[in-house]
């Protein structure tokens, strides 16, 4: 699959303000500075489609961008940001988990972890409330081409072991480099591959941000996810 056209929609503050869910959704989380926006941008052939920055902690609300007007990419806020107030992280906390809960069409999160780092705590215990919370998840390691490949090749090993030891089963895991513009062809893939999933709301009902949906229990089962 190949992106040609890629535009910012919106920013929200909760979940009430997202677009319709009318559309199937692929979110981006990951720790802060960890080259998430470098890595929408690649994917969407931009420079600066998502806002870069060096200063952590810049993404603090929900933001849908609209691809081919067949599906929305989501770029949340990063968490684990230290140098915050208490309640700038719970706020956060509280965003993201309502989010990733409760939007109906949320196909799957992508979480993006530093290649150049041992598995954090932080990444291990949303991985965890993913599982907990039934969410279908994967993988993107970032910035590979920072490392030699026999430190990668190491590190990868590692986070293998961790995850199997763990979990007993491997997600889906990507290997990328925004600035060699590798892993965009196997991510975009996996992208496509998986919007079958999206389940419509029934025909002559309009797709909404309420809880109270008269169809919610309905859409809900039947968009299980990957």
């Amino acid at each position: 699959m190949e992106i040609k056209n890629a535009k910012f929609l919106k920013s929200s503050s909760n979940n009430k303000h997202c677009p319709p869910p009318d559309k199937p959704e692929f979110a981006f989380i990951g720790r802060s500075n960890v080259g998430k926006s470098s890595l929408i941008n690649m994917l969407c052939n931009e420079k600066n489609l998502a806002k870069t920055s060096s200063k952590p902690g810049k993404t603090q609300l929900i933001n849908h961008f609209i691809i081919d007007n067949k599906w929305y990419l989501v770029d949340l806020p990063g968490y684990g940001y230290a140098k915050t107030s208490k309640t700038n992280l719970d706020k956060f906390e509280e965003l993201i988990s309502n989010y990733i809960t409760k939007r109906k069409n949320l196909i799957c999160v992508i979480i993006l972890i530093d290649s150049r780092l041992e598995l954090q705590p932080i990444d291990g215990e949303f991985m965890d409330w993913c599982t907990q919370h039934e969410i279908p998840f994967c993988l993107a390691f970032t910035k590979i081409d920072k490392l030699g490949k026999n430190q990668w090749a190491s590190n990868f090993a590692k986070y293998k072991k961790r995850l199997m030891d763990y979990w007993g089963e491997l997600p889906q895991l990507f290997e990328t480099s925004a600035e060699k513009r590798q892993g965009k062809e196997a991510i975009l893939e996996y992208i496509g591959e998986n919007m079958q999933y999206f389940v419509p709301p029934p025909k002559g009902v309009k797709a909404t941000n309420d809880d109270d949906d008269e169809f919610d229990e309905e859409y809900e089962n039947d968009n299980n996810g990957i």
